[in-house]
């Protein structure tokens, strides 16, 4: 087999659906952030970043990069070693005391991203619970997916954010298994927000275990930025709510937040855990300090509500179609990849605005989008000039409006 010709061959039939990704090279500059630069070749050029899931700017906030260097100086770079061999930092076990009472949860353990806490945690639970069934909903992210099918546990799957369905499905299974039910709070790429309480009256009726992926969610949303479950007074309800510290705390890492012999049983079986190097001290120290201040300060979620309303309102004003929903994700629909990608080159190479297209498989086919995030520090005139560049793009790629209201 000619293997180099089999991989350009596929390269090809992806460039071909116009679904080729392209990584765009930036270099964020803390204290200016949404504004960066990018690198093409040796020139470079000023950007305005739409598309970051540092989603309250916490990347570049002074309470985190001071906690950071602080550390760093402290505690030197890396840290040393799986959490099992002289890994185990001091700033781990702080932070994950914090993560344990953000959620109001006996314990929390950590892991190197949101992916890998998906992964590892559903897929030791589903594969060491005897003749566990899980049930997943369809809209679960790729990381929940791939922890399932690596558990090689039975799998269903109900229709999404579907109580009725859930119901349905586990209902047909023998009440004496163990039973795990994975969903998220707020869906990426539609934006929308589950059912919890509903689907938690569903698990507990059958007696199901409960996990909620709570990455898009937490620090946005609640009194002290615990999620939508906060929010909603539901926390005490999960089994298992997990989340990452890369998107609105503004670091990396991932975790689960459980009770205390959960966590144990996850810490003791899980390979994902085991064998793979702890997170730096400083990063531990500076998601530490993140979200601490965001558990004390409502400012950065009542500003990120209110430019995310804004953008919402001037799109809604030049009948730009985006998927309406109650969450801080804003997805404006294009519906064809070629399109979608031309847009998001041309609002990057005219006006440095930088929004990623997303196309299949990330999206179905004939659902591509373009998603914008606001954050706190998009200023009114970054708002404008991405309203006014892509209202002029919107009309040279001859796509449908709605209708605008009076």
């Amino acid at each position: 087999m000619d293997y180099e010709q089999y991989f350009k061959d596929e390269l090809d039939g992806v460039r071909d659906e116009g679904r080729y990704r392209i990584f765009t090279e930036i270099e964020r500059h803390a204290g200016a952030f949404p504004h960066a630069t990018r690198y093409v070749d040796d020139e470079t050029t000023d950007v305005t970043v739409w598309c970051s899931n540092d989603y309250l700017g916490m990347g570049q906030h002074p309470v985190v990069i001071d906690a950071m260097h602080a550390t760093l100086d402290q505690c030197g770079a890396g840290a040393g070693g799986t959490r099992n061999i002289s890994g185990t930092n001091h700033h781990h076990v702080l932070l994950e005391k914090e993560l344990a009472d953000l959620h109001h949860k006996e314990s929390a353990l950590l892991f190197t991203s949101g992916y890998v806490s998906n992964w590892a945690a559903l897929g030791t639970l589903a594969s060491r619970l005897p003749g566990c069934a899980v049930l997943s909903d369809a809209g679960n992210h790729a990381s929940m997916i791939e922890g399932i099918r690596h558990s090689k546990a039975e799998k269903h799957i109900w229709e999404h954010n579907s109580p009725e369905d859930l119901d349905r499905k586990l209902a047909a299974i023998d009440p004496a298994r163990p039973k795990l039910v994975a969903f998220e709070s707020v869906y990426s790429m539609d934006g929308d927000i589950a059912p919890i309480a509903e689907i938690l009256d569903v698990c507990e009726a059958h007696g199901a275990m409960s996990y909620i992926d709570e990455v898009h969610a937490v620090g946005l949303y609640g009194p002290r930025g615990g999620g939508i479950a906060e929010r909603e007074g539901l926390m005490d309800r999960i089994t298992v709510i997990e989340g990452t510290l890369g998107k609105a705390f503004g670091v990396m890492g991932g975790y689960i937040a459980a009770s205390a012999a959960l966590c144990d049983f996850v810490r003791s079986f899980a390979s994902g855990f085991i064998f793979t190097t702890a997170l730096p001290p400083a990063l531990a120290a500076g998601a530490c300090a993140s979200i601490k201040h965001l558990k004390d300060s409502p400012f950065e979620r009542q500003r990120h509500q209110e430019r995310v309303a804004k953008v919402r309102h001037k799109l809604n004003c030049l009948g730009i179609p985006h998927l309406d929903n109650p969450s801080h994700i804003i997805p404006v629909m294009v519906g064809d990849p070629h399109k979608c990608k031309r847009i998001s080159d041309w609002l990057m190479d005219n006006h440095g605005i930088y929004v990623q297209p997303i196309n299949y498989p990330t999206v179905p086919k004939g659902t591509e989008r373009l998603r914008i995030t606001p954050s706190p520090v998009h200023s009114d005139a970054d708002i404008d000039k991405l309203i006014e560049a892509l209202t002029e793009i919107w009309s040279e790629c001859e796509l449908a409006r709605r209708a605008v209201a009076a």
